[in-house]
């Protein structure tokens, strides 16, 4: 499986803090990590930074550690369930960095110690000072680590270091030269080596897989379990007639928009027609970089508010409401985006998820004709919504994804923003995470995160010349009417 280490911004800057000399020597330091494993990579994300006492490494142009603080260090990990990294500083170094004759002596000489005595593998981790940037390994073995192919280091800003060697920097295409002036070359190469999921590819996630595809990433994943039906082709811009008379599924559509948009010479795209709830969708989710959730059920919305922070696996979300008057003129309607990663509050904290609706979802009752009769909903024709507002929940998605990933003037991702329509106001909302939020103090659990995905209930819309469910059309109707 393909290797990459993940961390909060809190704790590469505080691993940054002590590595990063005034003398310009080079230090050293323990940290702690746990596995977050997908479905074809695998995660080491580094928890905890155990410090050196005194006396416990020695600081004399290269730095060594002492046999004492790597044992002190395995037991504090092992009694967490964690594995141990060693890290090192290369001052002065730019960009991925390799490992000397020493370095890899010292990190193979205490693979056996930190296997010992955690019974995880060693994960060895440079920092070349110039520009703080990651590089990282494990050892499955004393002869020969396995290196990452890259590093994230996760908050208002995503920060990657791409090991080139295993990720290859791709080079801008004569198509991309308008993007490449927005950010330059450097930016464009480290972009376009994400790993983007859309999550839900109807009216807001297929112009969003567009774009991605156009801006020049190389590959996207697609993740959608309905099918193109006639309701869909006023907001589903690149969806036919065609495609709605044959009920081909939405990630075949999403697919073929992509395809059609892109702009790089090695682009893929990867359809996972399956839902992130269950263990399967789940997986092929912490595959990926980055998720942009475009759905409207609060069940998958919930996962992927789980696996944000425990994962480190940034996600922008958002949604639209429109309202109407009793004679069908329009009221107004508002639409929101905001960015779930550490220091930004989760989907609860700000409103957008109701746990209460995510206990309904997951015990199927949103999908239950005689709970929905009790409850008094009258299914109609679903939620109000156009193509020309669906576009603009669409930009207001990326345009996050711009801040976290281009950081325009040093500036990350923003708190929840908030547009009404009818005031034409753009709100920055000032909502703060709750101190004993469950999924924010869940942060970077890995593994060890809260299990929302299992496989009940669970499947694709079938196609049309497959057996439909007479409940079809209105449990879809229940989606679309869940509070955004």
């Amino acid at each position: 499986m393909t290797l990459s280490v993940a961390m909060t911004a809190d704790v590469a800057a505080e691993l940054d803090h002590h590595l990063t000399r005034e003398d310009g020597q080079e230090d050293v330091c323990i940290a702690t990590y746990v596995w977050s494993t997908g479905a074809e990579r695998t995660t080491a994300i580094v928890r905890n930074v155990i410090l050196p006492r005194d006396g416990e490494r020695m600081v004399h142009g290269n730095a060594e550690f002492t046999g004492a603080y790597v044992v002190r260090a395995a037991t504090e990990a092992r009694d967490r369930g964690e594995g141990i990294v060693l890290l090192h500083s290369h001052p002065g170094a730019h960009g991925w960095q390799g490992l000397s004759g020493p370095d890899h002596n010292t990190e193979s000489e205490y693979e056996r110690v930190a296997r010992a005595v955690t019974g995880m593998p060693l994960i060895g981790m440079t920092l070349a000072t110039a520009e703080q940037e990651w590089s990282a390994r494990v050892w499955h073995n004393r002869s020969k680590p396995a290196f990452a192919e890259s590093v994230r280091v996760v908050g208002e800003r995503l920060n990657v270091t791409w090991n080139d060697k295993s990720r290859h920097r791709p080079l801008a295409t004569a198509f991309q030269r308008r993007t490449v002036a927005a950010w330059g070359e450097r930016r464009q190469g480290s972009i376009a080596r994400l790993r983007v999921l859309v999550i839900g590819v109807g009216s807001v996630g297929l112009d969003v897989v567009a774009r991605l595809a156009a801006t020049g990433i190389e590959h996207v994943g697609v993740m959608d379990i309905d099918i193109v039906e006639d309701l869909n082709l006023d907001r589903m811009i690149g969806a036919t007639r065609e495609d709605a008379c044959l009920g081909r599924r939405k990630t075949e559509v999403a697919a073929r928009v992509a395809r059609q948009a892109a702009t790089s010479d090695n682009f893929t795209v990867a359809v996972h027609d399956v839902s992130v709830t269950t263990p399967e969708g789940l997986a092929a989710a912490l595959d990926y970089d980055v998720i942009f959730s475009c759905v409207d059920r609060p069940w998958p919305r919930g996962v992927v508010n789980v696996l944000a922070y425990a994962d480190l696996i940034p996600v922008i979300d958002g949604g639209i409401a429109l309202d109407t008057l009793p004679n069908g003129e329009m009221r107004g309607g508002t639409w929101r985006a905001h960015a779930l990663v550490p220091g930004r509050p989760c989907m609860v904290c700000n409103g957008q998820l109701g746990v209460n609706e995510l206990s309904l979802d997951r015990a199927g009752l949103l999908d239950d004709p005689e709970y929905i009769r009790q409850s008094g909903i009258n299914p109609g024709l679903g939620s109000p919504n156009v193509a020309m507002l669906a576009a603009s929940v669409s930009a207001g998605l990326l345009a996050q994804f711009v801040s976290l990933v281009a950081a325009p003037g040093g500036m990350g991702v923003s708190a929840p923003l908030r547009y009404m329509l009818a005031a034409h106001r753009l709100e920055h909302l000032p909502i703060k995470s709750g101190a004993y939020c469950p999924y924010e103090n869940a942060t970077a659990r890995g593994d060890a995160r809260q299990v929302l995905a299992d496989d009940k209930r669970v499947q694709a819309v079938p196609l049309r010349d497959e057996k439909r469910s007479p409940w079809g059309s209105l449990s879809r109707w229940v989606r679309r009417r869940v509070p955004r």
